[in-house]
């Protein structure tokens, strides 16, 4: 994303989104404006700066949307003219009804490969509704996100760890870019069962037979591609590309040459037509469309978070859901597939200078152009090129470092990291078997973890603070034992602490007083009340008094409402670990020094 985070391209002295004054809305104008989150902005265009910038970043995004639409609806395995029609009216929609200004939706390479991998296996038997199916399922998508973001369930998400994305992302860029092989040597092979063995058959077959001219059509894209990247980065390089490699096909013959073209693309605007609900389908595709659409949401969100940390704007996360849904839903309507939000084309977008969501409306309408007018130029457009526009678009989400980063944070992190890309590399093409496998794994090492939590027996260190006895070798008192409990308190961990508390009493045959340091204790479920009510009172039938010390709110909710304060006894609750000593001293009386005990504070006795 440090494409998102480069120099601020807004002409001097030009006011950020933060800045800018904006009229209090009254509260019919709030209701409005969250129905027609467009309200907020549209009164802005009135100003020729801010019309003139979205106009031209517009257009700019547009120069790269339409080619890698074309290439994206390649990957997902649709005709090229589906990739234009999602990037139509789906990107304005997103436009008007997200919560972000400048987050550029349309298709993407993850949702796309994500598509062809739901619908390949349905459509085997019947290759001829595979577009159907891939329309079907940007509907399903779409009233998934729209029912989350209305009933404001974005944290479902959450669900998706970030090592889990890591995993996922490097694997699924990996898959795209080796599912592009065949175009860029003019070989085709059956689809085998797994993905890996297509790709070894690919390999196989572009070694004996590759069409020479397709190939050298394909490094003449990725030549201009990368050296325009490194020699001009300001100049559309996809788009320079397309142009000449459309051209050079054209007046070369390629086409006639055995290379492969695109072809005809019809020409016209998309027509408004429900996808046929066919319920066996929807069936077999409904956990999927759930999986896409919180992937896509996140990719989508990802973005807008970053936009937002720049621009200083306000994101709302359900708001962005309700937008990429309502997206979805018009992809599904009017021809399209399943479309998201796009890091390239978004940090295009933001970088030319765009400022409100009106820039996605003359993306679209750019895209809308190119359809009434412009399709018979694409006809030479060579297939190898859209194969390298894929690659060179994925070829940034390989990033090893933040595996590397997330192994040094949690090794649980990078286990799962590393799991999740194999798992998704051998299960390809089955992606969201990769994802769900990630996300059980991360899940029950996070249980695993959280079941064992840090128990500490605590003495005073000589600068005052409390600390573990254990590692730091310090000397505890015979009479009254402080221990920490460094978790919240619920079923799978709450037999563990009254082991833990048992042992101390058994190591401590002098012992009259616990003191168990709540503050580490976010929550507490009913088995964590049950086994503090009982602890209680098995300590006290020892002649043991348990104290307890900072306690949170969210704890002492629990208490009162359950009782357990006046089983405990409300005197027994402090705020403090110093008031619970205290109170022990106090009770022990003569036959206990305070003078003497080590967890006295030295620097206040």
């Amino acid at each position: 994303m440090s494409n998102l985070t480069s120099v601020d391209d807004r002409p001097s002295g030009s006011p950020t989104d933060a800045e800018r004054p904006r009229a209090r809305p009254t509260a019919a104008g709030g209701r409005l404006q969250r129905v027609f989150p467009f309200l907020r902005w549209i009164g802005e265009l009135r100003n020729l700066s801010v019309l003139r910038a979205d106009l031209i970043a517009g257009i700019t995004v547009a120069l790269v949307l339409v080619p890698q639409s074309m290439a994206y609806a390649q990957l997902a395995g649709v005709p090229v003219h589906y990739g234009l029609y999602a990037a139509f009216l789906p990107a304005i929609i997103a436009a008007l009804w997200g919560s972000s200004r400048q987050l550029a939706t349309g298709p993407v390479a993850v949702v796309s490969l994500m598509t062809a991998a739901a619908v390949t296996p349905l459509a085997a038997s019947h290759p001829e509704q595979y577009a159907a199916y891939a329309v079907l399922l940007a509907l399903m998508i779409g009233l998934f996100q729209l029912a989350l973001g209305v009933l404001r369930l974005g944290v479902l998400v959450d669900f998706l760890s970030h090592p889990v994305v890591i995993g996922f992302t490097n694997a699924g860029a990996l898959i795209i870019a080796t599912s592009q092989i065949g175009r860029l040597f003019g070989v085709s092979v059956p689809t085998a069962e797994h993905h890996y063995q297509t790709v070894w058959h690919t390999v196989q077959a572009a070694t004996a037979y590759t069409h020479t001219p397709t190939f050298y059509m394909a490094l003449l894209a990725f030549t201009l591609m990368v050296g325009l990247k490194a020699l001009a980065p300001k100049v559309p390089g996809v788009l320079v590309a397309v142009v000449v490699t459309t051209l050079l096909a054209y007046y070369a013959d390629f086409a006639e040459g055995g290379g492969a073209v695109v072809g005809t693309i019809p020409v016209g605007l998309p027509a408004l037509a429900l996808p046929h609900l066919n319920w066996t389908v929807i069936g077999d595709m409904i956990s999927v469309a759930a999986t896409i659409a919180l992937i896509g949401f996140m990719e989508a969100v990802s973005i807008a978070k970053a936009i937002a940390a720049r621009t200083r704007q306000r994101l709302d996360a359900n708001q962005e859901l309700i937008g990429q849904g309502l997206a979805n839903i018009t992809a599904g309507c009017f021809s399209g597939y399943p479309v998201s939000g796009s890091f390239s084309r978004s940090a295009v977008n933001i970088n030319a200078g765009a400022r409100t969501g009106f820039a996605a409306v003359v993306t679209g309408l750019v895209v809308a152009t190119t359809l009434l007018w412009l399709t018979p130029l694409l006809y030479h457009l060579p297939q190898a090129t859209l194969a390298a526009v894929i690659i060179m678009a994925v070829i940034n989400l390989v990033r090893i470092e933040p595996v590397i980063h997330a192994w040094r944070a949690e090794r649980a992190d990078g286990v799962v990291a590393v799991v999740t890309f194999v798992l998704t590399l051998l299960w390809a093409p089955h992606l969201d078997l990769g994802i769900l496998a990630g996300v059980a794994l991360s899940l029950v090492l996070y249980l695993l973890r959280t079941m064992r939590p840090r128990f500490a027996v605590l003495a005073r260190y000589p600068d005052g603070t409390m600390r573990d006895c254990v590692v730091h070798g310090l000397t505890t008192s015979p009479k009254i034992s402080i221990v920490r409990f460094d978790g919240s308190l619920y079923f799978a961990n709450a037999g563990y602490l009254e082991t833990k508390i048992l042992e101390v009493v058994a190591d401590n045959p002098e012992l009259e007083y616990i003191i168990l340091d709540a503050e580490g204790i976010n929550q507490i479920d009913a088995t964590g009340e049950e086994v503090l009510h009982h602890l209680s009172e098995r300590l006290r039938a020892q002649g043991i008094e348990l104290l307890v010390a900072r306690m949170k709110k969210q704890f002492m909710d629990t208490v009162r409402r359950t009782g357990l304060i006046h089983i405990v006894g409300e005197k027994r609750f402090f705020s403090r670990v110093t008031y619970a000593l205290n109170y022990a001293w106090d009770q022990l009386g003569d036959r206990y020094d305070r003078r003497t005990c080590p967890l006295r504070n030295p620097l206040t006795a």
